[in-house]
């Protein structure tokens, strides 16, 4: 028997299959975007080449301030974006944990029992919570590199510029792909408020999710500027 049916009836089979389904299109969507046909890169792939020529410029590039601009904008941008997840997971919380909100979120809604509307909010939660801890963990990355970067030696032609310039790269890399799967979360997040409406929303609003995902990262008109531009 199901567990979450035996704890509330009115969690149905079709609520499981939903469930499921999120889940799995949430690990399978990262996976094929940060694995991707060679023959066919991802808009996430294809910049990774671009951070490394970012690198490898920015080791001739005087004054550098741009580059500590930049930096410091990606930074600030991975603040937004956890401070924003910290305060919609503090709301789900408490409305989560105030029974006599619940219920009444519940009639109007016509979801069911108020434990059946807990439970779909703490999938919201979920999902905004490894967002939070992807976009902390991805700006301290961020710090690191600004870090990396400022340890590259301004003449070009000592042995340790370049090299230090690849570390920057790859940690630059490393912090955006925390970035990407903290978004991918947040996408996540919105299309499991469709469970609210029921078993049924929560099946169209993850496959228009993945799809999204999908045809941005593969589709979309930004993936072909980047596929035609000419590498340094």
């Amino acid at each position: 028997m199901n567990l979450l049916a035996h704890l509330n009836p009115a969690f149905t089979l079709l609520d499981t299959v939903a469930l499921a389904l999120i889940v799995a299109a949430w690990l399978c969507t990262g996976f094929v975007i940060e694995h991707p046909p060679r023959s066919l890169p991802s808009v996430s792939v294809l910049m990774k080449q671009f951070r490394h020529d970012w690198m490898r410029v920015f080791v001739t590039r005087v004054p550098r301030i741009f580059d500590a601009t930049l930096i410091d904008s990606l930074r600030t941008g991975t603040a937004f974006f956890a401070s924003t997840c910290l305060i919609a997971i503090g709301g789900c919380l408490a409305l989560i944990g105030n029974i006599n909100a619940a219920e009444s979120l519940a009639q109007g809604l016509m979801v069911g029992t108020p434990a059946l509307l807990q439970i779909k909010l703490l999938l919201v939660t979920a999902f905004l919570s490894d967002a939070l801890l992807k976009y902390v963990w991805a700006h301290r990355l961020f710090g690191y590199c600004a870090i990396l970067m400022a340890a590259v030696p301004n003449d070009p032609s000592d042995p340790t510029a370049f090299h230090r310039a690849s570390q920057a790269a790859e940690i630059n890399i490393t912090a955006a792909r925390g970035f990407n799967r903290g978004l991918r979360s947040i996408y996540y997040s919105l299309g499991a408020l469709g469970w609210l409406i029921g078993p049924e929303a929560l099946i169209v609003t993850t496959l228009m999710t993945s799809a999204v995902l999908i045809r941005r990262e593969f589709a979309s008109t930004s993936r072909r500027m980047l596929r035609d531009a000419p590498s340094p």
